[in-house]
Parts: structure tokens; C-alpha cells; sequence
């Protein structure tokens, strides 16, 4: 037999061996865990309620008018500054590391 045909037959046993390596995959065989949409069903079970995940829910204590103030302000580049929050500003009084 030549190195030629030796070759080819070597690459055509394992081409065939691998082409069923897709058999043992845990990943792909039927009835085990799948990494597809795994999250869904996690968080469906967390939610109180799982409609709420298809469509939210309005609020009884407001109708969204300060809310579309605040997203018109966002778009006509008008928004509104922070209020102090009352911390004291922090300085530097010397110089940092280790002083020998």
C-alpha cells in the first residue's frame, strides 16, 4: 500500500469516529439539561407574578405625569440639577504612602 492511501484511509476513520462524537455530547442528547433558555423558567418562578414578565403593570398612585415631565426635560436638554445631598466635600491634607 502507498503512504497515499494510508493517509486517506487514516482521515476517512477518523472523520467517521468523530461524526458520532455528537452522541456523547451532554449537550446535545434528548432528555438532559439544554443551555437554552435557562434563565426563563428561573425567573418565572421568582416572580410573584409571572404575567408581570409578558406585561407590566400600572401604578395606582400616579399616572405617569411627573415621569413624561422628566423624559421631555431629558429630550429638550433642560434636565433638572441633583440637590445638594449635605456631605462635606472631602480635602487633602498630606501626602499619602508610608512616611519614613
Amino acid at each position: 500500500m502507498t503512504l497515499k492511501f494510508l493517509l486517506a484511509a487514516a482521515g476517512s476513520a477518523a472523520l467517521l469516529g468523530l461524526s458520532a462524537c455528537d452522541q456523547f455530547d451532554p449537550l446535545q442528547r434528548d432528555g438532559l439539561w439544554h443551555p437554552m433558555h435557562v434563565n426563563r423558567p428561573d425567573l418565572t418562578m421568582m416572580a410573584a407574578n409571572p404575567a408581570d414578565l409578558v406585561h407590566g403593570t400600572g401604578s395606582r398612585t400616579t399616572d405617569g405625569t411627573l415621569a413624561a415631565a422628566a423624559i421631555q426635560r431629558l429630550h429638550d436638554n433642560k434636565v433638572k440639577k441633583l440637590p445638594q445631598a449635605g456631605t462635606s466635600d472631602i480635602t487633602v491634607t498630606g501626602q499619602g504612602g508610608s512616611q519614613e
